[in-house]
């Protein structure tokens, strides 16, 4: 109703600007309700004004530019910014980028949830000029191509051969999920899949999202730790898409009420990549989440981490230790497994016997004998620790301590000649001891058994390609609480990216850990006895040369290897 009125003030518009006359406002209305299109698509289709003059009007009436597109040749990098999908449903077309602006061609300038909508797609500045709805559907037909399923894919797979890709299957296939393939094992899906999941491992995406919506499906790439939307296939191929990944994955695909978790391994160009897929009941259908599990994207050389020197120093000294605890803290996704398996890496040796316990295993490491953690059959942390200790370890890993018991069992083999390395879910160094002793475990064991505590997290690096000269506001740093003496100190070395076709526009490019490691000295261990609060322990530790996470931030910031912003946004200032 309210598109119907906006329309007729406009047709009224253009018989007030001597652009048409009322029978032809008339029969323009009546051709643009018949065939559900907007009112000045219908005029000039019809022969009543010429589209350059009604743009010119609209242009003075909206007050934004005018564009000819015609005179325009658009870059194709530019054009891939907004998916087709996007640019048909909002009926606009990205012509240039400046910094961080992006300029749109629109049929209405004053659709403000259309600008929202591309400025959360594309993380740009939207400026809007305006230009006529005939011309626009021939130039999205000439940059985006018509629209069918078999084209989707078609600029992810310009340097894929289907010879390069195989699926390693690891069990027989059963009879009747066979035959359920058969119904999905058509070109356009599976050429769909194929090219999603080599475009990912080539881009170094770490997890692919999938998201059924009541009228859309959404891809989004999660890159350096961000999700940006990538495409929006055709709604009807969402239960094609679910299918397949499932059958890919080995999983039940007549079961859609209940979460479920597979893998996929792909061969791709003498490398294999693993993918871990979980799939998760929404109410229009199933989201997919597959993590990326890509070896040769994996460093597990310690040295290259950006440990600071004494960090450094210390983190080597803790695992060459014959016995003792190392725990490793930080939240999903911080890194925490990678270190732990770099660290392990480093003390495999001939001579030692390492056992690990993981849920999930997430790479395979030669040498080490892992183990899956399995709740549902009772082959839990607990039960695989107590199985370790008499398989004569060396070294035990284990992949999480949730609780008493397993924390429980961890302490004995810490105190009983093993080295035990570990991940908790806490903000940071002191609070693990604190955590600890919450637990339930006693506080002079925690203090015995542990050697060293390694809080971290991941910010993004100032893409290298665009990297401008950084300046804050004195209000927001006092809101960051940053330092100002430090800022005034630094302000000359302080760095962020601009934006650039290397790292598609976001001015970041590639991860850094920040570390905030705390040894134990017999100072440390003795206040952990009395149990002092987290406080205390934070400044006994700081006094003995720790660094905080937050100290740790902006050192990497003082050498321009990340932004204030990442360091502000990933870290805290203890009151």
């Amino acid at each position: 109703m309210a598109t119907n009125v906006a329309q007729d003030r406009l047709g009224d518009l253009f018989v007030r600007e001597g652009l048409i006359t009322e029978q032809q406002l008339q029969d323009g209305l009546k051709e643009a309700r018949e065939q559900k299109v907007r009112l000045g698509f219908a005029l000039v289709k019809l022969g009543f004004v010429a589209e350059e003059e009604l743009t010119k009007m609209l242009a003075k009436q909206y007050r934004v530019r005018a564009v000819d597109l015609e005179r325009v040749e658009v870059d194709p990098k530019i054009i891939k910014l907004v998916p087709a999908a996007v640019a048909r449903k909002h009926l606009v077309l990205p012509l240039r980028r400046v910094a961080r602006s992006l300029t749109l061609a629109m049929v209405n300038p004053t659709d403000m949830s259309a600008i929202d909508d591309l400025k959360f797609i594309t993380r740009y500045d939207i400026e809007p000029v305006i230009v006529g709805e005939y011309t626009l559907h021939k130039h999205l037909d000439k940059y985006y191509g018509v629209e069918e399923e078999e084209d989707l894919m078609d600029d992810l797979l310009d340097d894929f051969l289907e010879d390069d890709l195989e699926f390693v299957e690891e069990e027989e296939e059963d009879v009747s999920v066979a035959a359920l393939q058969a119904e999905v094992d058509n070109a356009p899906v599976v050429k769909f899949i194929n090219g999603l999941l080599t475009d990912a491992v080539m881009k170094g995406v770490s997890d692919i999202h999938i998201e059924p919506y009541e009228k859309e499906i959404r891809v989004r790439y999660r890159i350096d730790g961000a999700l940006q939307e990538v495409m929006k296939p055709p709604v009807k191929m969402k239960a094609a898409i679910t299918s397949r990944v499932k059958i890919l994955s080995d999983l039940n695909i007549a079961e859609r009420r209940v979460p479920q978790d597979g893998r996929i391994k792909l061969r791709m160009k003498k490398k294999v990549v693993d993918f871990r897929v979980s799939t998760l009941p929404v109410i229009f259908g199933e989201k997919i989440v597959m993590r990326i599990l890509d070896k040769g994207n994996l460093t597990f050389d310690l040295a290259k981490f950006g440990f600071e020197p004494k960090a450094e120093k210390d983190f080597f000294n803790a695992i060459a230790q014959p016995y003792g605890m190392v725990l490793v803290t930080g939240p999903t996704g911080s890194g925490k497994t990678t270190t732990l398996y770099s660290a392990l890496s480093k003390i495999n040796t001939i001579d030692t016997n390492i056992m690990t316990a993981e849920d999930p295993v997430e790479y395979n490491l030669h040498g080490i004998n892992q183990t899956l953690v399995r709740n549902e059959i009772g082959m839990t942390f607990a039960a695989a620790l107590k199985a370790f200790l008499r398989q004569d370890p060396n070294i035990i890993m284990v992949g999480e301590i949730r609780d008493i018991e397993t924390g429980g069992i961890a302490v004995k083999a810490a105190l009983t000649g093993h080295l035990v390395l570990s991940t908790l879910h806490t903000n940071d160094c002191p609070s693990t001891i604190t955590r600890l002793i919450d637990m339930g475990l006693e506080p002079f064991n925690v203090a015995s058994a542990l050697n060293l505590l390694t809080a971290q997290r991941l910010v993004r690096r100032v893409c290298s390609g665009c990297e401008t000269p950084a300046e804050y506001e004195e209000e927001w740093l006092r809101y960051a609480k940053v330092p100002m003496e430090w800022y005034e100190e630094n302000r000359e070395n302080l760095r962020k990216g601009s934006g650039c076709d290397k790292c598609g526009g976001t001015g970041y490019k590639g991860r850094q850990g920040l570390y905030e490691v705390m040894a134990m000295s017999p100072t440390l261990r003795k206040a952990i006895m009395q149990e002092k609060g987290t406080d205390e322990l934070r400044e006994i530790a700081q006094s003995e040369g720790m660094l905080t996470l937050r100290e740790d931030g902006l050192k990497k910031v003082e050498r321009g290897i990340t932004s204030l912003d990442q360091v502000v946004k990933e870290t805290t200032v203890a009151e």
